[in-house]
């Protein structure tokens, strides 16, 4: 059985950009997919075809296993949205915004009310609740977007990019609210640029790049195909770096990184903790002293790097939705 969220062979031009060049997607029950990629790589667009926005060219999909190309409005009925941009009345307040939100999906006035408190409150955002939106912050406005996509605790959720804008404080305190969600039984997607929150929060990862899934797998799978443990060494004095270099060479599996300018060396090593120790001590012995040493484990950053040939960049709009928005 397909997943809550399945799709398969999604395609989707805008003029002659080829925004989605055959994506497949199965994301299971109670899951977190993160969905990872360069600017311009199709994220957005695959979640504005898979929420009903957006109409494919060609491929098939199910979100909560109703065919979204056959019945967009009970799919609408089945998941929370919350895309890069808050969609908020700026002339409502706060709890104006909730409770509408609350109204739309036919909740009785009273569960709407009692709903937006408990989202306010979860927000940090009671304190300005019957403030008019439009004097919020960015952040505040990002905040109250993301309260009003939880408003009904829908059973499958997308995420684009939820967390831009917000400080370390509210990012994590809505890592935890999205925690929450999952442990009791939601599916969501989540577009990121922020790796170490695909990292913390995705079960399963998915790299695009122009358009297509170019690999797919857990963050610790993904991080196995950029290499091994790595001991990296930085040397108190420049002098010491053909040195140090020659000891990393005998103790190490690989080619030895020199960054003179920093005095940091890096090589690939089997061993762990034990093969660090000896680099220690042989260092020690040829009397070099370091100001740093760590034994690393690829990062999410280091595997987006090495598949996409970009660093994760957080200010561009992905190129499917400036494309959309002509």
């Amino acid at each position: 059985m397909p997943g809550a969220i399945y799709a398969e062979g999604l395609v989707k031009t805008f003029g002659e950009v080829r925004a989605l060049d055959g994506v497949d997607l199965d994301v299971p029950e109670g899951t977190v997919l993160g969905l990872l990629g360069p600017n311009g790589a199709g994220k957005t667009t695959a979640v504005r075809c898979l929420t009903t926005l957006l109409t494919p060219d060609s491929g098939r999909a199910f979100v909560a296993g109703i065919d979204v190309l056959k019945h967009p409005n009970e799919v609408r009925r089945s998941i929370g949205l919350s895309g890069q941009f808050a969609a908020v009345d700026e002339y409502l307040t706060g709890r104006e915004n909730l409770q509408m939100v609350g109204q739309l999906y036919q909740m009785k006035a009273k569960e709407a009310k009692v709903r937006a408190g408990e989202l306010l409150d979860r927000f940090n955002l009671a304190d300005a609740a019957d403030r008019p939106s439009k004097t919020y912050s960015g952040g505040m406005r990002r905040r109250l977007d993301l309260a009003a996509a939880l408003v009904v605790s829908p059973p499958v959720m997308f995420m684009d990019e939820p967390t831009t804008g917000l400080d370390p404080r509210n990012r994590q305190q809505l890592w935890e609210v999205i925690e929450e969600l999952v442990s009791g039984g939601t599916t969501l997607l989540l577009t990121t640029q922020y790796l170490e929150e695909a990292d913390h929060l995705a079960h399963d990862i998915c790299v695009v790049d122009h358009g297509r899934v170019i690999a797919r797998g857990t963050a610790d799978q993904l991080k196995a195909r950029t290499g091994g443990e790595r001991v990296e060494v930085v040397v108190h004095e420049r002098e010491h770096i053909a040195t140090a270099s020659e000891v990393l060479r005998g103790l190490g599996k690989g080619e030895v990184t020199v960054a003179e300018h920093t005095r940091k060396l890096t090589v690939p090593v089997t061993g762990g903790a034990k093969l660090l120790a000896e680099v220690i001590r042989e260092l020690d012995t040829r009397g070099i002293e370091i100001d740093d040493i760590g034994l690393r484990r690829p990062t999410l950053d280091d595997v987006f790097i090495s598949l996409t040939g970009h660093v994760a960049a957080l200010e561009d709009e992905d190129e499917g939705t400036k494309e959309a928005g002509k």
